[in-house]
């Protein structure tokens, strides 16, 4: 092979290997591209699903009155607008109960706002589910001071703030003298509100009323909520979006 020959060899040689180092580049280049861009949607999901869950846990604000309040005979209350009867959402709680004052701030707007809205009959049932002290004879001070209330906005203001001065369940609580007051800053106006409280008459009822209903109902734990019958799951119950979703569902 001739010098020349050789040097043209030498030339197409290095050409194909510049050939080929430019496509692995190019390659390389694409690979850091689609890895980038599987980032950037992976980045952008979980940022989602992050938003998502955010926007699902948030506690709703009033849109506006409350729905009429009526407080029952045997103690339970009825939050509805006239002529609606479903879907009927039932409330079992426990004053003392720490997991339904969580269930109060999460997701009691939320309750109060499908009723206002005309979409939900709305029941209340406060029982007592302790039978261990001090957490019992506290629930049932609550449970009968909220029985002395006949107004049902009266007794709608005494009820968020029984939860909001929730003692602990190491201690006594819910006394006599914190319930009255506690009437007056909820703008309680019967006469014999106080009499009422001190006195303790609507402790048997509290507990009858608590086993009648825990009997019926097999329940198990507070906070207990059913629509139209059955239980709604924790994992929605503490999600308004979807608590709200579930309970307009259930009425189409």
């Amino acid at each position: 092979m001739s010098k020349a020959e050789r040097t043209k060899t030498k030339t197409a040689r290095e050409k194909i290997k510049e050939q080929q180092a430019a496509a692995r580049a190019r390659d390389r280049r694409r690979r850091i591209a689609t890895y980038s861009t599987a980032g950037v949607v992976a980045v952008a999901a979980v940022g989602f699903g992050w938003w998502y869950l955010a926007s699902a846990s948030q506690s709703e604000v009033a849109s506006g009155s409350l729905a009429p309040i009526t407080v029952q005979s045997d103690g339970s209350v009825v939050m509805a607008k006239q002529g609606v009867t479903s879907p009927v959402v039932d409330i079992y709680e426990d004053f003392q109960c720490p997991a339904c004052k969580e269930l109060e701030r999460v997701s009691g707007q939320t309750f109060k706002n499908l009723a206002a809205e005309g979409k939900a009959k709305v029941v209340y049932h406060p029982i007592t589910i302790f039978s261990q002290e001090p957490t019992k004879s506290n629930s049932v001070r609550a449970g009968s001071a909220a029985r002395c209330v006949a107004d049902g906005k009266q007794w709608m203001a005494f009820h968020d703030l029984l939860y909001q001065n929730q003692p602990s369940e190491t201690e006594a609580g819910f006394t006599p003298d914190q319930l009255k007051s506690w009437g007056k800053d909820a703008g309680v106006t019967s006469p014999g509100f106080d009499q009422c409280v001190t006195s303790g008459k609507n402790a048997d009822a509290q507990l009858s009323y608590s086993k009648k209903i825990a009997d019926e109902q097999k329940l198990e734990h507070t906070p207990t909520v059913k629509l139209n019958g059955t239980e709604i799951d924790n994992s929605v119950l503490f999600t308004p979006q979807q608590l709200r979703e579930e309970i307009t569902g259930a009425a189409k």
